[in-house]
């Protein structure tokens, strides 16, 4: 998806102009491409005590003496007759790479920053061995079970490894939830430089984060480039799996578009992600309604809303987007909200990237890796010490000094957006601390929206659902044409509606119980060669993307596939004693962390109140833990019999 940039003809003026949008990452960008360390003075590192502050704490004095610098070294570079980059040692990119974190970079980030950024484009996340070379004559497949996002990373990781595989879709296109939701207002939470493949960068986003229309093209782009459409059977979904402990296979049952199929394999990548099941609410009487009803993963773009009287329920992160434009066009819109928001003030959030900064993004060898790494540090960690939970703390609005101090920033800003009406403020103004519930980012459309003389927030409960409308605990009826539910997703239910039959017979929903868990989120004791991506406890809350999640489990699986390979065993699961022991200490981790203490509720913890959603640790240790399996982690299988436990260590 990269392409090769074209050479800098432009006038000092259009540079000039350009680099009205210049930051951090452009010097350490301009430093790796001409080898001229001098532009990073320290007066220019960025302050990144403040992890939401996108200027990195530059003044309008540092801008222009940044861009005074950038221009000089631009034309340089520019009349030298623009030649690519050298390559750099690593005491180079450490020095560069310290300047851009604004200090000195933690050891354990160094060579993980370097993997991220790439060297020369290489692509350092892809496998470095192929099938045919470690075992070329055995019969070896594949399924990955959905085309989203993780599944066609897994599948391009497979076609790069040499490895037969399947992509199993249940939709007529690639993108899950970026082609599934379609409702107005549809946009990532995540900068774009980052919600994005480290091997598919895109010099050209038109947005600082995607619409949903912007993101489905990329992915179908990564798709043809990777040449993955022939390997996917669209319209196909797995009704389940069935592990054969004779012949070391997954048996699939499928239902596509010619009716009942089966299919053999020897693994099975479950891409289905976590956000994938609509959730509607227990309420009495949603049958009884007599107007269109749908929820937002779902919208029905034949319900015209204009001049309708619309009753929204729900207000999480997909109502924040839709609920203003369908503000926009409804008669009456009726707003039902059970729990009110953290909002993170974000001013570009549905902003275009303005040219200027595009041309330096298109023109500027490097300058996207080295924003994408910005990004990364910024948002990745920064914010982790925000949700410590400090056991002698004794405030319920918050858990601890740090956490305290987010609360007081973003309350003030909640006060800032009611402008004076306490009525509106009281019904806004969450009482439980922040990230405890998923933060939703805004640019002041949600106060805007509410303060519209065709908008109604009403904070009561909900008693029922009614022919005519909506009935709350106070006994009134609000008129409604439609009801859109806003409800969120089936979080908890990993790995439905697919019936899943391990070793000995034991289906994987009953065998959980209820508390799904996994070993790093990817593998269960007892379903040898499954591996699960954006499996139990590995979504993140304020730190990161899941993209880059789902690039450490794909090399891990692909490890576990290289080793089963290369040592000639059939099949492999985790052990149970290492699979409990890793549980217990994520159990312990959310534990203290404000997700898994503060008493809220929310779609990150099951119904038993365990949070089965969030990994508690740092991005860092993630990448560590997953670079490579441990044998000696793991059991071994050769058709019908165990290996000794000696062979796998």
């Amino acid at each position: 998806m990269s392409e090769r940039m074209p050479a800098v003809t432009d006038s000092d003026e259009v540079i000039r102009e350009a680099l009205e949008f210049i930051d951090p990452p452009l010097l350490a960008a301009l430093a790796a491409l001409t080898g001229d360390e001098s532009i990073l003075r320290d007066d220019l590192r960025p302050d990144l005590s403040n992890p939401l502050d996108p200027t990195g704490g530059w003044t309008p004095d540092k801008v222009a003496q940044a861009a005074g610098l950038a221009l000089e070294l631009i034309g340089r570079w520019r009349d030298g007759g623009c030649p690519p980059p050298g390559e750099l040692s690593r005491s180079t990119l450490s020095r560069i790479m310290a300047f851009t974190v604004g200090g000195s970079l933690p050891e354990a980030y160094t060579e993980l920053f370097v993997e991220e950024l790439g060297g020369a484009g290489d692509d350092l996340r892809a496998p470095h061995w192929r099938k045919e070379d470690v075992a070329p004559e055995r019969d070896f497949t594949v399924a990955v079970v959905g085309a989203g996002m993780s599944g066609l990373l897994a599948a391009h990781r497979l076609h790069q490894a040499g490895v037969p595989f399947v992509i199993l879709e249940k939709n007529e296109d690639v993108g899950g939830t970026w082609y599934e939701n379609t409702y107005p207002g549809c946009r990532v939470d995540v900068a774009n430089h980052f919600y994005s493949y480290s091997c598919a960068q895109n010099p050209d986003w038109p947005e600082h984060f995607s619409s949903q229309s912007v993101l489905l093209d990329y992915f179908r782009q990564f798709a043809r480039d990777g040449a993955l459409n022939d390997h996917i059977r669209f319209s196909t979904e797995v009704v389940a799996a069935v592990w054969s402990e004779q012949d070391c296979a997954w048996d699939l049952e499928l239902s596509g578009p010619d009716g009942p199929a089966s299919l053999r394999v020897q693994a099975v990548v479950m891409a289905l992600g976590q956000l994938n099941r609509p959730h509607l609410p227990e309420i009495p009487g949603l049958a009884d309604f007599r107007g269109p009803s749908f929820h937002s993963a779902r919208w029905d773009h034949g319900v015209d809303l204009n001049g309708k009287r619309v009753a929204v329920i729900g207000t999480g992160a997909s109502a924040a987007q839709f609920v203003p434009v369908v503000a926009t066009q409804a008669d009456q819109l009726t707003i039902y909200q059970r729990t009110p928001n953290w909002l993170v003030p974000v001013p570009h959030y549905q902003e275009e990237i303005p040219e200027g900064k595009r041309w330096l993004f298109r023109h500027v060898p490097g300058y996207n890796q080295w924003y994408r790494l910005w990004l990364f540090y910024r948002t990745s960690d920064g914010l982790l010490p925000a949700t410590e939970v400090d056991p002698a703390w004794g405030d319920e609005r918050s858990v601890g000094l740090v956490n305290d101090l987010m609360r007081a920033f973003m309350s003030a800003y909640l006060e800032e957006q009611a402008g004076g009406d306490q009525e509106l403020l009281a019904k806004t103004l969450p009482g439980y601390p922040p990230f405890s519930k998923r933060m939703l980012m805004d640019n002041g459309s949600w106060f805007s929206t509410l303060k519209r003389p065709n908008v109604e927030l009403v904070t009561d409960p909900i008693e029922k659902v009614t022919r005519a409308g909506v009935v709350t605990a106070d006994g009134q009826e609000r008129p409604a044409d439609v009801i859109v539910y806003g409800t969120g997703f089936l979080a908890s239910h990993f790995l439905s509606p697919v019936r899943i039959v391990g070793r000995g017979g034991t289906e994987i929903h009953e065998h959980w119980a209820g508390e799904p868990r996994a070993y790093l989120g990817m593998t269960v004791p007892g379903y040898p060669n499954l591996f699960c991506m954006y499996g139990p406890n590995t979504n993140i809350v304020v730190n990161g993307s899941i993209i880059y999640f789902s690039e450490c489990e794909v090399r891990y699986i692909l490890g576990c596939i290289e080793l089963l390979l290369s040592e000639g065993h059939d099949a492999m699961d985790v052990r149970e004693d290492v699979h409990d022991a890793f549980n217990i200490e994520i159990d312990e981790g959310n534990l203290r962390r404000v997700w898994g203490a503060a008493h809220v509720n929310t779609w990150y913890k099951n119904a038993q109140g365990r949070v089965t959603q969030n990994w508690p640790f740092s991005l860092q240790e993630y990448w560590d833990r997953s670079r490579r399996p441990d044998p000696s982690e793991y059991r071994f299988y050769q058709a019908s019999r165990e290996l000794e436990p000696t062979k796998g260590a």
